[in-house]
């Protein structure tokens, strides 16, 4: 694994900076329509073999300790947002954007680290309404019937905030840490903010990494009925409830065997509880 992540490789990362993106290779022009937002010139990338991503010998990224930022709180549009900085202060920043009912510590401790040892300035964050940011009120869990009308119907569903503020939420924190544009990298609904963003304020993207994510058309595939249902279900009750139905939840999504990631889900369960749970905050 290691051998195949070091090997020499070209990117193409369109960016409205117009600077060089991480490591500096040649221009490298693109079909038209593929174009950097703001017409900034997109460079080939070469991931240089000099910089290894692990330690071989004890299995961890090589990162400055006083690079790591741990977690803090920052005051943005308007409500508290919790946030952990990995890597140098003058690299490039990369903003992790994470999923419904996913705290910030989903993007894996050892996967920031790693990032950060190629050269980016790591940023992940808790979103309103989960983990250490701020708990909003007011709404009510959506179900079944309502997303189906919502998804088929074009009916509307009064929620008590919109991707758009989420969106907003992700500027407000980079004005707070003076970042003008970054790497944007979502997962799942984290995505959906992603493009929100590239949408509504392209001068503050770099580059758009979606992950397991969707654009809203309907014509793209839905989720299985199976994690539907599992995304649907009520809230567990208790502590030990939350463990398994964390496992179960996880083992669907990941749509396949993963033992190394499976024997790790009681421990990321345990941490995500410690933190603090938020159901409501979920059905919002």
């Amino acid at each position: 694994m290691i051998a195949r992540a070091l090997a020499p490789r070209l990117l193409v990362i369109p960016h409205c900076c117009g600077k060089t993106v991480n490591i500096a290779g040649v221009d490298l022009p693109l079909p038209r329509g593929q174009e950097a937002f703001c017409g900034g010139k997109n460079r080939a990338i070469g991931v240089p073999i000099a910089i290894p991503l692990c330690n071989q010998s004890r299995g961890t990224a090589k990162v400055n300790a006083t690079a790591h930022q741990p977690p803090q709180i920052a005051r943005a549009n308007g409500i508290e947002l919790c946030y952990e900085i990995f890597g140098d202060a003058d690299a490039e920043p990369m903003l992790l954007i994470m999923g419904l009912a996913a705290q910030m510590i989903h993007w894996d401790d050892e996967f920031c680290r790693q990032l950060a040892a190629r050269g980016f300035r790591v940023i992940r964050f808790d979103n309103r309404d989960i983990g250490k940011s701020s708990r909003m009120t007011g709404g009510k869990r959506l179900g079944a019937l309502e997303l189906l009308k919502l998804r088929f119907l074009k009916i509307p569903v009064a929620a008590p905030y919109t991707l758009r503020d989420m969106a907003e939420d992700t500027v407000g924190l980079m004005d707070v840490l003076g970042i003008k544009s970054a790497h944007l990298v979502g997962a799942s609904m984290g995505g959906m903010i992603a493009q929100e963003i590239a949408i509504s304020f392209p001068q503050r993207v770099r580059s758009l990494t979606s992950i397991m994510s969707t654009t809203g058309n309907p014509k793209v595939p839905g989720p299985t009925r199976e994690a539907s249902a599992m995304l649907m279900a009520p809230p567990p009750s208790t502590k030990e409830e939350y463990f398994e139905r964390y496992a179960q939840t996880w083992k669907i999504l990941r749509a396949g065997s993963f033992p190394q990631d499976e024997a790790l889900d009681r421990a990321r369960a345990e941490r995500n509880f410690e933190r603090g749970l938020n159901p409501a905050g979920v059905g919002r």
